[in-house]
């Protein structure tokens, strides 16, 4: 699953392919946790280990996309 994240005062915004078996809900529920209490830092761990902190209050919006990711190809 791909998740972007949109930060105010930056023109890019932030991707993360998550694991596969990454639980949507789960996600939902920690993005919402951090939206609630805009002090803190919401942390995701990417398909790789690597992982990414984007503080709370500038997050613009977040999207995540469908289970597998996007298909490659023309298929």
């Amino acid at each position: 699953m791909d998740i972007r994240i949109g930060v105010t005062d930056h023109p890019r915004e932030i991707g993360v392919t998550m694991p596969e078996g990454t639980d949507r809900a789960a996600v939902k529920a920690e993005v919402d946790a951090a939206l609630a209490d805009g002090s803190i830092t919401l942390w995701l761990t990417d398909d790789k280990g690597g992982e990414v902190g984007i503080p709370a209050a500038k997050i613009a919006f977040v999207e995540i996309g469908p289970e597998g990711g996007s298909p490659i190809g023309f298929g």
